[in-house]
């Protein structure tokens, strides 16, 4: 009766112990290069351009660190949690508007049946579902593969605060995802809120995916300044402001061997009021761009492992806009060749081509994100090197 009870209670403690297994990683990336550009606007110069050579950060990923944990509560649940900081190791700072967490600071419940529930600041399913299928945000590019000053936001400008995200398990393939932004005033539901859903399917070397996401900023945004200290989407870090944003697109990635090709179509649409923000200008100051405006983007890109430490890529990025009644179209040729020294270590050699017609005018020019701004066409070249804890 005695060997009955203590086993019973050792299988107890052991059950308890086994339910509450918890893990909590630290985590992080470092990218460093120097970046060559032949011609960027110095702010105050009335418009011309000079060469530079600078020290950069996040060239081709932004520099973070965070923390990832996870707890098992039983019943097939867990309790996940990240928190991601984002800095520059040039100087040390911290980037995001100087957030502490700026990446990602979410909390939730995740379930390998039925996918996950959290809640913090986190992506919105346009970078979650297409974003893998394009160079920009990705490993093979990054930072100055984005298309024009990052319109449709799959480099990750700016995230959505206050959320409310749900991602489903993988069913033979197949996953889907929602997000709400919750404005947080009282008495403006709607002023400075944000939605989005995604879903995707893959099918051995096949991957597709498509995803809406819209932001409504209401009469709380203005539109030359950008700014905007509450609610979803806080316009210190977003590129453009105007009281309506949306975008929409699809993508698909086809493997054979060591090489993968892929194609992209986004576009991404202003309305109630547009800018140019100090952070879409990277500098020069906000600029207004009329009422309405719209940005549609092609991506043909590929991939190729030489080796299994050496790889290429390199894409193709058409973007043709409208902007207060003109029409600037927007050519981008970029291409990476990435050595990897060790599993956690890589060297890569960058660079980035970028020309844009038809301004007409308009204040925008040849725009490679993370580099600076010039008149109609700019070139980019970085090494760099990225490492990986």
């Amino acid at each position: 009766m005695k060997k009955t009870l203590m086993v019973a209670a050792l299988t107890g403690v052991f059950a308890t112990a086994a339910h509450a297994q918890s893990s909590v990683t630290l985590y992080g990336l470092i990218d460093a290069g120097i970046t060559y550009t032949n011609n960027n606007i110095v702010p105050g110069s009335g418009g011309n351009g000079h060469s530079n050579w600078k020290a950069t950060s996040g060239s081709g990923n932004g520099s973070r660190w965070g923390l990832r944990g996870s707890e098992d509560i039983g019943s097939g649940l867990k309790a996940i949690f990240t928190l991601e900081n984002s800095f520059n190791i040039m100087n040390g700072t911290n980037s995001q508007g100087g957030r502490e967490f700026g990446r990602q600071a979410f909390v939730g419940l995740s379930s390998d049946q039925f996918g996950s529930v959290t809640l913090g600041r986190q992506y919105d399913s346009v970078v979650d579902f297409i974003g893998p299928l394009a160079l920009t945000g990705t490993q093979y590019g990054g930072t100055q593969f984005a298309h024009p000053f990052d319109n449709d936001n799959l480099d990750n400008t700016f995230r959505v605060d206050n959320s409310f995200k749900y991602t489903s398990a993988n069913y033979a393939g197949f996953k889907f995802g929602a997000m709400y932004g919750f404005s947080n005033q009282a008495g403006g539901f709607a002023n400075n809120r944000a939605y989005s859903a995604g879903v995707s399917y893959n099918y051995g070397p096949l991957n597709v995916a498509g995803a809406y996401f819209q932001s409504n900023n209401g009469g709380t945004v203005n539109a030359l300044t950008g700014v905007q200290t509450a609610g979803a989407i806080t316009n210190d870090q977003t590129p453009f402001a105007s009281g309506r944003q949306r975008i929409f697109g699809g993508g698909l990635n086809y493997a054979f061997g060591p090489a993968t090709v892929g194609f992209v179509f986004t576009q991404t649409m202003f309305d109630s009021g547009v800018a140019l923000t100090n952070v879409g200008t990277q500098g020069l100051g906000s600029i207004g761009l009329g009422n309405s405006a719209r940005f549609t983007n092609y991506e043909v890109n590929g991939r190729y492992n030489l080796t299994p430490a050496l790889s290429l890529a390199g894409n193709y990025t058409y973007t043709d806009s409208h902007i207060a009644g003109e029409k600037p179209k927007f050519h981008q040729f970029n291409l990476q060749t990435d050595y990897a020294l060790s599993k956690r270590t890589d060297v890569y050699l960058q660079a980035e081509y970028q020309h844009v017609a038809d301004t007409e005018g308009l204040l925008v020019g040849a725009t490679i994100n993370g580099v600076g701004v010039s008149s109609s066409n700019q070139v980019s070249a970085t090494v760099g090197v990225r490492h990986r804890f």
